[in-house]
């Protein structure tokens, strides 16, 4: 067992409490990590607010990344001391997962989203008898310590600043994996990112990154919009001050962008993000709304051509996709620490409301400072 000290929320909507757990020695395909920081992400928050029906009380946290402690009987990928970021649960068995596109796993809710282990255990154990759920994203990262699999753990570069390196596990790698994986756009096309929060900034930097010669960020926020241009967008527009759409179709000669991302989960902008489009254009959903979210199209916007399709984790493959990001980081062409503000554990409520005010683009808690 290992002593750890984790935020648990106990209730829909309630405020994380700072709690002294134990948490279960690896299984066989299991590894222990000493968490370094762990961002926090948009689904920590929903799911905290039950938008996905996590059982509670839980240690949530899906951006950790930190040091490995021990490691289970059958886990070669690491060893103690490795430096890892913790990316998302998927079973590696199915379908989708043997083609590499394990974000997209028949098991993807259960592996992530359901509280325990496959057996429906869970390694946590509190003084009192109190069922804790965890393998949130097969890591709950939220502590000091986080139990992940053999096959969601990636090991990185000891030389790269461990604390900040963990919203590459999620947030920073779908924004840029969307781009870069999902949609490929070649260099000269155009773009439009509809919310420029951190998803939003990483598709924009990784927009640059490939050369897209148009690139539009839609926000709200002045602030996060003069950031975007700092970061590589040609052209932004705050969505307050008039029609959205008709500004894309005017910076693009009328005819629309070729790519665009819908980042918000507002279906108001969804229907934005596609009618952007010119003909043949595509729109990828990357936005986690409340299931049960409705949107509607004008049916002969989609009959000539433009395709809408949901893209889930960047369809990045962890192993090679996060390696990639922290050289680009290290070559000065992909800044993503510049969304970072850091938070002790303790503080995480204050991060999680910064987060969600807009103040903070990426809270990044270090576990370590409240243990």
């Amino acid at each position: 067992m290992f002593e750890c000290t984790s935020a648990v929320v106990r209730g829909k909507s309630q405020p994380f409490e700072i709690t002294k757990l134990e948490l279960e020695d690896p299984r066989p395909d299991e590894v222990v990590i000493e968490v370094v920081g762990v961002g926090v992400c948009h689904t920590d928050i929903v799911v905290r607010d039950q938008y996905y029906p996590t059982p509670l009380p839980a240690v949530l946290g899906h951006e950790g990344a930190g040091v490995v402690l021990k490691v289970g009987s059958a886990v070669t990928k690491v060893v103690p001391g490795d430096h890892v970021v913790l990316a998302f649960g998927s079973c590696g068995k199915c379908e989708n997962c043997q083609k590499g596109e394990a974000g997209y796993c028949l098991e993807f809710f259960g592996y992530n989203f359901g509280g325990g282990r496959s057996d429906g255990s869970t390694p946590y154990h509190c003084c009192n008898g109190e069922r804790v759920s965890g393998c949130f994203f097969r890591q709950s990262s939220f502590g000091t310590h986080a139990l992940a699999t053999e096959r969601n753990v990636v090991k990185i570069d000891k030389s790269v600043p461990l604390e900040i390196m963990g919203p590459l596990g999620c947030g920073i790698s779908t924004g840029a994996g969307t781009v870069m994986n999902a949609l490929r756009p070649v260099a000269g096309t155009s773009i439009a990112i509809f919310g420029a929060g951190s998803v939003g900034l990483a598709a924009v930097m990784a927009a640059k990154v490939v050369g897209c010669m148009t690139i539009v960020a839609v926000d709200l926020n002045d602030g996060r919009l003069q950031l975007a241009k700092e970061l590589g967008a040609t052209h932004v527009i705050n969505g307050r001050t008039g029609d959205v759409v008709k500004a894309i179709q005017e910076l693009t000669g009328g005819l629309g962008v070729q790519y665009s991302l819908e980042c918000t989960s507002i279906p108001a902008v969804f229907r934005q993000a596609v009618d952007c489009l010119r003909l043949t254009g595509v729109c990828a959903l990357v936005g986690a709304a409340a299931l049960g979210t409705e949107v509607t199209f004008d049916m002969n916007n989609i009959l000539f051509g433009r395709t809408i399709r949901g893209v889930i984790e960047g369809e990045s493959v962890p192993d090679t996709f996060i390696p990639q990001l922290i050289e680009l980081w290290k070559q000065g062409r992909f800044p993503f620490d510049k969304l970072i503000e850091f938070y002790d554990l303790d503080e995480i409520n204050e991060a999680c409301a910064a987060s969600e005010s807009g103040k903070v683009l990426k809270p990044v808690l270090r576990p370590r400072k409240s243990a």
